[in-house]
This record gives structure tokens, sequence and C-alpha cells, in this order.
């Protein structure tokens, strides 16, 4: 490692993150060093360093869980992945407990998450375990007209929708129902037109309800203007007049907010499938029973299996999603001019901070 590395730690709850140097890293067994291309700036890094979201390693914590980069050192076992690049789960499971094994990965008990269980990415090189890492095809990357950093985002923003279609079993033909078309959002519309659902995209924004109609959106409806009963009428107006089915809706309530709770709990028909993306720590008053009369499911959604990363990429490497329009990419030392912005809603597309830019 031939830099100094360094990196931007959170001290208290809305404190000012601070930059520090530190000894270079010595990836141990089955570990390795990447240097970071980059780190979006998720929600939920808004949630922990303003809302006190509780995170699991003691301060200072350096925040960013959406990483891309490049191995520059490897451990014991490790060796072949020296120079690859690479997109860093936001959720990595140790892979040998018996969660791991039965396909329940995310809720590994041993699992590690950058910015929140160890040190995060908003750094210039971050030791990760080399179990889970997601490999990226350089070439490919170029033919899609990106950059390493530009796919950090995938790492959460894509694969966390994705995850979430894959439960909800989208395929052709499905009506897929996303409320809050922001940053998870806004891949979660086109996640579930790249499968093959018919997509209605719900939001207060009309300036993103007007751009996710250029990227998979068949419908928008702006629920300021239409509320309540007459938001499900409009939704099933649509359906009958394209055909579409008036069951088994998938919901996707992306908003992280208790308005868009309430609006995708009211939306539950029968046979309908509610997946909850989003996070907040609001809480809303809903009557269960709606599930039993509509023979209905909720689904948790906590980050993305490891071993369904390579398809997700594949959707954004094969062009059938988007990222350019819906990233930005600032200095990773304007960090705290950045955080800022996105609690402020000043920031039209997800951040992505980049060391030494």
């Amino acid at each position: 490692m031939s830099k100094t590395p360094y990196r931007w730690s959170m001290t208290a709850v809305g404190e000012p993150m601070v930059r520090s140097e530190f000894a270079p890293i010595q990836p141990g067994a089955g570990e390795v060093v990447v240097e970071v291309a980059g780190c979006g700036v998720c929600h939920t890094d808004l949630g922990y360093y303003y809302d006190g979201v509780r995170f699991n390693h003691a301060p200072p914590l350096t925040l960013g869980h959406e990483i891309s980069g490049r191995v520059v050192a490897a451990g014991a076992g490790a060796e072949a992945w020296q120079g690859k690049a690479v997109l860093i789960p936001a959720v990595m499971p140790c892979g040998v407990c018996d969660l791991c094994l039965s396909g329940h990965g995310t809720i590994c008990r041993k699992q590690l998450m950058p910015g929140n269980d160890i040190q995060g990415g908003f750094a210039s090189h971050i030791v990760v375990p080399v179990r889970g890492l997601c490999p990226v095809d350089e070439s490919r990357l170029k033919s899609a007209g990106l950059e390493l950093a530009d796919i950090s985002v995938v790492a959460d923003a894509v694969t966390t929708p994705y995850q979430a279609a894959v439960q909800a079993e989208i395929t052709k033909g499905d009506l897929a129902i996303v409320i809050g078309v922001g940053g998870v959002g806004g891949y979660a519309v086109q996640v579930a037109n790249a499968l093959g659902a018919t997509v209605v995209a719900i939001d207060v924004d009309q300036a993103k309800l007007d751009n996710m109609a250029n990227y998979g959106a068949a419908l928008t409806i702006n629920s300021r203007q239409v509320e309540g009963k007459e938001l499900k009428k409009a939704i099933l107006g649509f359906v009958k007049e394209k055909g579409l089915p008036e069951t088994c809706w998938k919901i996707f309530e992306c908003s992280g907010s208790t308005p868009g709770q309430e609006t995708a709990f009211g939306l539950l028909t029968f046979g309908a499938t509610l997946c909850v993306v989003g996070f907040t720590m609001g809480k809303i008053e809903l009557r269960l029973s709606n599930l039993m009369a509509f023979h209905a499911k909720a689904l948790g959604n906590w980050g993305c299996l490891t071993e369904l990363y390579p398809a997700a990429l594949d959707l954004v490497l094969d062009k059938k999603i988007a990222l350019a329009p819906f990233i930005e990419k600032h200095p990773l030392d304007q960090i705290n001019e950045v955080f800022a912005a996105a609690h402020a809603h000043k920031l039209t597309r997800r951040a992505i901070l980049v060391p030494g830019a």
C-alpha cells in the first residue's frame, strides 16, 4: 500500500466528521485490503449521523457501506483477489453458520456491515473478509460507460431492491408498485421493469416521478394529489385499462417514511406481497388483519444475499439498469458538506464520495 491511508470518522451524532490517517493495514487470513474507488451516501448513513440510529461499533466510526474499489493487499488464502476490481457487499455474512448454509445469510448473527460493525468506506482503504466479494468485469464496465466508482451504489441501492424483487418472485406480467422513488426506490422501479413487471411509481416529488417515466415506470402518481382510497382506485383503473392483474400486486415500500408505509399497507389487495425495503424510526397504526383478509403477505428485506450480487450487477453492466443519470460524484474531503446537503434534500442524485478526487 503505497499511499498513507486515511478515513473520515463520526465521533458523535451531528458532530462534524474528522479526517485522520492510520497505519497501513495488514490483512489477515481470508481478508483483503481494498483501495476505495467510491462510496455512496445512503439514507442509512444519514440515520446514524443525524438521527442517532444505533450502530454496533463504538465511535469513532467511519460510515459508508456502498463501496467499490480494487484489492491492493491480500491475506493468506485470498491471494487470487490481488489487483481485482470488486464490489463489497453491504452485509457480509460469515458463510459457515447454520443460517448461512440454509440460505439465510442476511440474518447471519456474525455478519459484518461496513460503517456499522466495522470501519466503513468513507476512507481511502478498507479491510474486509474475502468471502462474498463480488468481482467486477472491467471490460464490461467500460462498455457500459461506467467507472469503478460509479457502481459503488450497486452494493445497496441496487442490490437491496433486487433481493426484494427476488423474494417477491416478480415475473413477467406482474404489477409492481413502488412507493418512494428516491435512491433505492428509483432502482426498485428499474429492477422490477427489467424483470418483466409493469411498474407504478408513487412519490410526493413530481420531478422524480417525471424522471422515472423515462426509466421503467408505466404509470406515475403524485400522492400529494391522489390520496387514500382514490390512489387505489387510480391503480385499479390503470390495470383494467391495460389488462393487468387486479390481484397479487407486488408492493415495494422504499420511502422509509411513515406516510409511505401507510400508503403501502393501504394498497394491499388479494394475494398481494408487501415488501418493506425502506427504514424509518417512525411508527404507524394499522389493521394487521388485512393480511389475513386479503391472504396477503409482508416481507422484510435486510441487505442482499451475497450470492445475488453478480446477477444484480449484470443488470447494470447489460444496461438494463441505468446508473449515470442517478448519481453524482464528490471528493471524499467534502463529506461534511455533502452529508448536510443530502440531509437537507438539496441533492437530486445519490452522492458518491471519491477519495483523492
